[in-house]
């Protein structure tokens, strides 16, 4: 009878175990000691975004360099739910921006208290993308009036930087446009079909959904510059975002185009081990020629600015990677 009792332990114990991750429990330490037992998920962003191809090329990363872990990548509605999944246990590891995360970690404005979140690096920049169809008479966020506006999907980084440019247009998120929560693929058809007068969208340069709307759009979709809302967003949420240009050569476009570049970081639980915080780190540096030819965003990460990912913590174990430990 003794081996059907240990059989019968064994599958209580895994039983618990499924039902503690279902219900969103604590990531554990396993017999064998790995943390999750070895298996992470990266929570990333839409399909056609940069997050997503990252994500996945470190995804391999992890599983080919990190010993005893196997990781991979999911498509998501990217920073805000990503951070909720950190936090309830669903990811161990998320894509960000940074204005996003230090909301989280300070619990201001979408985040009601603090969340238990650190930071394993500063990473590229996300560009902030306003385009509209050239036939609906927007040439200012201001001229979102009234338009059917694509605002990126629920729970994202870009549908909070659409919110935050709206209102700082003199807009009312709610009722100054006809705003709609899409996703990049979604709203890349919208824009194709004319059942969208504009759109926001907030990644990497270049990004795949974006490249694909303005090469079959070509002259039908322009992008609107965004010197008037820079200053004031920069009064309200301090000095996160700064002004910058997408180049006429990334889309296309008849010339440079002004907008807003805001950091990504990447985010874990506080929870996180040490030691793996710091495996986590060193593959991104190691093997970054690898993730470049993943997507060229790779390039921009710099690893003397990847340890400053304030107001959000930098995890122990991270932090002494930096350090050289």
């Amino acid at each position: 009878m003794r081996p059907i009792i240990r059989t019968c332990a064994a599958l209580a114990a895994l039983a618990l175990t499924a039902t503690l991750a279902a219900c969103g429990g604590e990531r554990n330490t396993g017999d064998d000691g790995l943390y999750n037992r070895g298996r992470l998920a990266i929570a990333t962003g839409n399909t056609t975004g940069v997050y997503y191809q990252l994500g996945g090329g470190y995804a391999d990363l992890i599983s080919r360099n990190v010993r005893g872990y196997q990781a991979t990548a999911e498509a998501t509605g990217a920073s805000v739910e990503n951070i909720q999944r950190v936090v309830r246990g669903d990811s161990d590891i998320a894509f960000s921006l940074a204005d996003v995360a230090g909301e989280a970690a300070t619990g201001k404005h979408s985040f009601s208290s603090p969340q238990p979140i650190r930071a394993l690096a500063r990473i590229y920049d996300n560009y902030v993308h306003v385009i509209a169809r050239a036939d609906a008479g927007i040439r200012t966020v201001a001229d979102m009036k009234g338009k059917r506006v694509s605002t990126g999907s629920p729970k994202s980084g870009t549908e909070t930087m659409a919110l935050r440019l709206l209102e700082a247009a003199g807009l009312d998120p709610g009722t100054g446009v006809k705003k709609q929560a899409l996703s990049l693929p979604e709203t890349v058809q919208g824009m194709k079909d004319g059942t969208l007068d504009a759109m926001v969208w907030s990644g990497g340069l270049p990004t795949s959904g974006i490249t694909d709307l303005m090469t079959s759009m070509k002259t039908k979709a322009v992008f609107v510059p965004l010197d008037r809302e820079l200053a004031r967003l920069g009064s309200t949420y301090g000095p996160i975002y700064k002004s910058t240009t997408i180049r006429k050569n990334v889309y296309g476009t008849p010339g440079d185009v002004s907008t807003i570049a805001v950091p990504n970081v990447l985010i874990v639980s506080a929870k996180m081990p040490d030691t793996l915080a710091h495996d986590l780190a060193k593959v991104i540096f190691d093997h970054q020629q690898e993730l470049i030819k993943v997507h060229p965003e790779a390039k921009n990460i710099d690893r003397a600015q990847a340890p400053k990912s304030e107001p959000v913590v930098l995890h122990p174990g991270a932090k002494k990677f930096y350090d050289g430990a």
